[in-house]
Parts: structure tokens; C-alpha cells; sequence
């Protein structure tokens, strides 16, 4: 009987949650990153489990795409929306590595740990420079930092991880060689895997979560209600909010603040953190734009949203109903319970 290597079993793991994902919604290049993940657990299934050589010199080309297409995905996620023309220069990493291939193989076991180790470093220096709450995109929904310091560290490792492979095998351990494979493959799906979990699964955001404090002064509470006010002049006046790119750094710069003064005077003015205030107006806005007729998708690109799992999460949150079922009481073809008022807050300061 067949049996079934790790990594085989890692790829179809990592395949299904790539599937979910484009299923449910999630983010193109999420998707994108789960699957090359699944495909290079799949050659080095192929490779190291069912001795298929010819495959062999593919697996350091594949294997340099993932620390490339991981850096972008976390730009997209807490930075901005990535484009192609931040894509292409990090098409170096992979072509590179090709090129070693073809004309100088003897420095693979070197090329291929540094593009690794060069791209989880990365991550982890743009963590600990920004604060999450400040370096995220507020579309993008809380992904929290936690999980992209585990990738990071997680790219590491496999540099590590790759090091001692090309030892073992220097040294004419195979059967070590193929230990650290598994071991490897094991902490892919670990780490990887964490990307897929829904933001509802990873708890509140660092912002929301802040501890209990003192009570207010009526100065310090009139402080935040008048930050909170300007805030809502600027997102009434200017419509920042129907940018998805916007991000608390750029409303802060706006506002002549600085970030945490922001995000703590929202926070104690609201109980909410900037992003669940923002994607308020912007549940406002898509509202009354699917009630003048407005596809839902309409509605939701046009009201700062790139991702439907996004959008229908924070729909229902401030509504209490999914987009469907609003259009669907706006267009008067159904009678549906009683939903909640979107503008119940602005009309309650």
C-alpha cells in the first residue's frame, strides 16, 4: 500500500485552506501564498517520498517564490492594496535563484536560506518599527501582528531549516536530511496555516483591548469628544473614509495629531478603536447607497471595502443584517425583521 509522506499530507492541508479561503472571500494573495505553499509541500512530497529526481531542480526556484509572495501579502494586508509594479521588483528573489540553477548550482545551499532568512527579517524589522495599530490599513479588517511575527519567524526557521538539510547532506546523513524535510514541512503548516484563521478567531485588536484605567476627568473627556468631533468633520467633509487604503497614520497627519493620541481619544470616546469607527461611516454610506438602488457590490467598492468577507462582517456588525437583506427591505420585496439603524450613533452625540 502507498504510503502517504508528510509533506503530502501538509499540501493537501495547506491546498484546502487555500480553497476556503478563495471560497470565503479571502484576499487574492492569501490564497496566492497558501497555494505555492501547498504546491512546493507537494514537490517535496514528490521529490522525497516518491523519488521523483526529474522534479528535483525545480524545488529551490519554487521554494524562492514563497518569502517574496509573503512580504507582499503582509504589505497588502497591514500596509496598503499592492499593485503590480510593487509586485515585479520582488520577482528578482525567484529569477535569481533560477539563474543559480542554470549557471553556478554549488551556491543554491547558500542563495536560497538568505532569500529567506532576508524576507522573514523584513517582516519582523517593519513590526517592531510601527506599532500595528498605526501601520495598519484600517479596510484590512485587524489582522493582528502576532500572526505575521509567526510567519516571520516561521521564514527563518525554514533558512534555518534549509541550512541544516544541505549539512546533513554535505556529511552523507540522508536519513537526517529527511527528518529536518518533515520537520520543516510541519512547521509550514503550523505557521501558514494561521493566515487562513478567520479575524474573528484571533480575538480583538490590540486597540480594543486596552486595560482598564482611572476615570476620566470632565476635562480629559471633553478633550476626547473633541478629537472624536473633528475626526467626524474630517470623515463628513472629505470623505476619507471611502479610501480603502486610508490608514490611521494618514488621519492622524490630517488631524495634526499624533497616532495614539487619536486612537486612544476614539477609543474612550466611542469603546471603539479607529477602524470599527471608520468602517461605521462607511456602513453608512453603503446603506444609503444600496437604498437608491445600488448593487451590494456597487455598494461595497464604493464605500472603501476591497474584500466581501470584510464588508458583510462589518454590514452585519453595525446592522445587525447581511447586505442581501438590506437590499432587500430597500427595494421593498420582502418584509424581514426589524434592523438596526446604521446612523444610531452619529445621531446619539
Amino acid at each position: 500500500m502507498p504510503m502517504l509522506p508528510i509533506p503530502a499530507f501538509v499540501s493537501i492541508v495547506l491546498g484546502y485552506l487555500a480553497l476556503r479561503s478563495l471560497l470565503s472571500g479571502g484576499r487574492p494573495l492569501l490564497v496566492m501564498l497558501l497555494a505555492a505553499c501547498a504546491g512546493q509541500s507537494l514537490l517535496v512530497a514528490l521529490v522525497g517520498g516518491y523519488a521523483l529526481e526529474g522534479l528535483r531542480p525545480a524545488l529551490p526556484v519554487s521554494a524562492t517564490l514563497i518569502p517574496p509572495l509573503a512580504w507582499i501579502t503582509f504589505r497588502d494586508a497591514l500596509v496598503r492594496r499592492a499593485t503590480l509594479r510593487d509586485a515585479l521588483p520582488h520577482a528578482a528573489a525567484p529569477a535569481f535563484t533560477l539563474f543559480c540553477r542554470l549557471f553556478a548550482p554549488q551556491t543554491l545551499d547558500l542563495v536560497v536560506p538568505l532569500v529567506f532568512l532576508a524576507y522573514g527579517g523584513a517582516i519582523l524589522w517593519q513590526l517592531y518599527r510601527v506599532s500595528e495599530a498605526p501601520l495598519a490599513r484600517l479596510e484590512a479588517g485587524g489582522m493582528p501582528g502576532l500572526i505575521w511575527k509567526a510567519l516571520g519567524w516561521a521564514l527563518i526557521a525554514s533558512a534555518i531549516g534549509d541550512g541544516l538539510i544541505a549539512l546533513a547532506l554535505r556529511a552523507g546523513h540522508a536519513g537526517w536530511a529527511g527528518w529536518l524535510i518533515t520537520l520543516s514541512s510541519s512547521l509550514a503548516l503550523l505557521f501558514v496555516g494561521l493566515l487562513s484563521i478567520s479575524p474573528e478567531a484571533t480575538g480583538p485588536d490590540d486597540e480594543a483591548r486596552e486595560s482598564a484605567e482611572p476615570e476620566l476627568s470632565n476635562a480629559e473627556i471633553a478633550e476626547n469628544a473633541g478629537i472624536l468631533a473633528r475626526l467626524d468633520g474630517l470623515l463628513r467633509r472629505e470623505e476619507a473614509h471611502l479610501d480603502p487604503n486610508l490608514t490611521l497614520a494618514r488621519l492622524a497627519r490630517r488631524l495634526h495629531l499624533p497616532e495614539k493620541r487619536l486612537s486612544a481619544a476614539v477609543n474612550r470616546a466611542t469603546g471603539e478603536n479607529v477602524s470599527r469607527h471608520v468602517n461605521l461611516w462607511r456602513i453608512r454610506h453603503a446603506c444609503k447607497l444600496i437604498e437608491g438602488g445600488a448593487s451590494v457590490t456597487e455598494a461595497m467598492l464604493a464605500s472603501g471595502f476591497n474584500t466581501k468577507s470584510n464588508f458583510n462582517r462589518e454590514f452585519r456588525r453595525v446592522t445587525g443584517a447581511a447586505p442581501s437583506q438590506w437590499a432587500t427591505v430597500a427595494h421593498g420585496s420582502a418584509t424581514e425583521p426589524a434592523i438596526a439603524d446604521p446612523d444610531r450613533s452619529f445621531r446619539a452625540r
